[in-house]
């Protein structure tokens, strides 16, 4: 059995995600390394994927940059139309070659954690105070007090010493039904 590879790496900055035209990572510094292997009947690539990329923070919305450190595989066959399956992505053969800049694309992003923020005070303040000042945050307490208000039929005063919405109430008497 004979096998070929080659190897690969490129270095990936911010016209590769402007190129790109993916809205999530707006800048970046990558270096990709790619190693392709022939087997009987399909390529391998397998990817390693270093460096740091440039996202808006969930919070502020700033720029928060995050390290990317990822491997990936992608297994490529030979076929008569372009498809991608669940194993393999299939290439035309009349073609004979694949662009994996998607590929890397998906690969970065996926790497990067669902919830993308600043660490704990490093986010814009101006912007802070502003969710601050329209959030409305009550200590665990204070969330226990409510229930049991809402459990007991009792009205719910607000802060500002009004009752509640009577639509509220309603709702309240669902959850009293259960």
């Amino acid at each position: 059995m004979r096998q070929d590879s080659c190897e690969y790496e490129c270095t990936l900055d911010d016209r590769f995600f402007t190129d790109i035209d993916a809205g999530d990572i707006q800048k970046g510094h990558l270096n990709v390394q790619l190693s392709v292997k022939k087997t009987i009947g399909a390529y391998m690539l397998n990817f390693h994927i270093e460096g740091a990329v440039t996202v808006v923070c969930d919070r502020c919305l700033d720029e928060l940059e995050l390290p990317v450190n990822t491997d990936n595989a992608l297994k490529v066959k030979l076929g008569s139309d372009f498809s991608e399956e669940e194993d393999f992505v299939t290439v035309p053969e009349e073609d004979g070659y694949i662009d994996v800049s998607w590929f890397i694309y998906e690969f970065v992003a996926l790497s990067l954690p669902m919830k993308k923020v600043h660490a704990p005070g490093e986010c814009n303040e101006q912007m802070m105070g502003v969710l601050n000042e329209h959030s409305c945050i009550s200590s665990p307490a204070e969330e226990l007090e409510d229930y049991e208000d809402m459990e007991e039929g009792t009205e719910a005063i607000s802060d500002d010493g009004r009752e509640s919405d009577p639509r509220w109430d309603e709702l309240k008497k669902i959850l009293n039904n259960n």
